[in-house]
């Protein structure tokens, strides 16, 4: 089964042409089946290359995927254009005020990461929204910054600032092979990292409930199961399109700014070469055991969902 898209919104050309089942409305409603329901709480300042990434991902499974796109209530982004959010994105208080209830949420990365919580302008709202998924949402899943928020509202894990950027593609051991979250992957695998803090290990542990999942020696715990709150955190990128790192890179070249060239992406670690996708099988994976998983234990009347 396909995701199903607004036919206007430029992800629906782009996975098109990629091969990824895609269908609009009309196609949709003839389609005798309760599809999941998915919202997208989209943080990044390139709105649209994020909400391809996650709905190539989320879209590749065999079930049908509704995806909802939602934004903070009062902020305003600078790097997306109005029209496109006015015609694709739902504040986060609409949806508060409605009552809806989702089967999942992604709460993406925040370019924002060197600010205290408490600093970011909406932090208050995504409190509120964290608070939120326990009743309306029936798995969460944080990436990046938006996972580092997650576990900290919950649990009160820091983040800690890096003395340099984790910047590149690092080995992570799979450390639960029976987990249905990692079903098919191998013992290692290879994840775009592309962060200036982290999350210790040791005060991971300390926290009676949260399951690590997958780990690298150089860059840390990556993916951390959280029952208590049906929630996944990540910090790395899965999501991540073959030359995002490069687009990272090459903008950092252009401004002065200092950056090692990203570890372990390019051929020879030439920046003149194409970079390598040696994450792209267990990206989709991942997603795809998480839609699988929600799929199994979700609730069939969405009212029930958080009850």
């Amino acid at each position: 089964m396909p995701i199903k898209l607004p036919s206007s919104l430029p992800a629906f050309d782009v996975l098109t042409r990629e091969g990824v089942m895609v269908m609009g409305e009309g196609r949709a409603a003839r389609q005798d089946i309760r599809p999941l329901r998915l919202a997208l709480l989209n943080l990044m300042p390139k709105k649209i290359q994020t909400e391809t990434q996650f709905a190539r991902l989320i879209g590749a499974t065999p079930l049908q995927i509704e995806l909802s796109l939602l934004r903070m209530s009062e902020h305003e982004t600078k790097n997306t254009a109005a029209e496109h959010m006015a015609a694709f994105y739902r504040p986060f208080s609409e949806v508060q005020a409605s009552g809806e209830k989702f089967d999942g949420l992604i709460i993406t990365g925040a370019p924002i990461e060197h600010l205290p919580f408490a600093d970011v302008t909406y932090w208050d709202e995504l409190r509120q929204i964290m608070d939120w998924t326990q009743t309306h949402v029936h798995s969460t899943f944080g990436v990046c910054w938006g996972g580092m928020a997650l576990i900290n509202h919950f649990h009160g894990i820091k983040k800690h600032d890096l003395d340099a950027k984790a910047f590149g593609c690092f080995r992570h051991r799979c450390l639960d092979a029976s987990s249905p979250y990692l079903r098919g992957f191998s013992d290692d695998c290879v994840i775009p990292v592309s962060r200036w803090t982290e999350i210790r290990q040791d005060e991971v542990d300390a926290v009676p409930g949260l399951h690590t999942l997958l780990g690298s020696d150089e860059v840390g715990p990556c993916l951390i199961e959280d029952k208590a709150h049906r929630a996944l955190y990540i910090f790395n990128h899965f999501e991540y399109d073959s030359d995002t790192l490069k687009q990272e890179y090459d903008r950092d070249v252009d401004a002065g700014t200092a950056i090692n060239v990203p570890i372990n992406y390019y051929p020879d670690n030439d920046p003149s070469q194409p970079p390598l996708n040696r994450w792209r099988g267990h990206a989709h994976l991942l997603y795809g055991n998480w839609i699988n998983e929600i799929y199994q234990t979700t609730e069939y009347d969405l009212a029930k969902i958080g009850t």
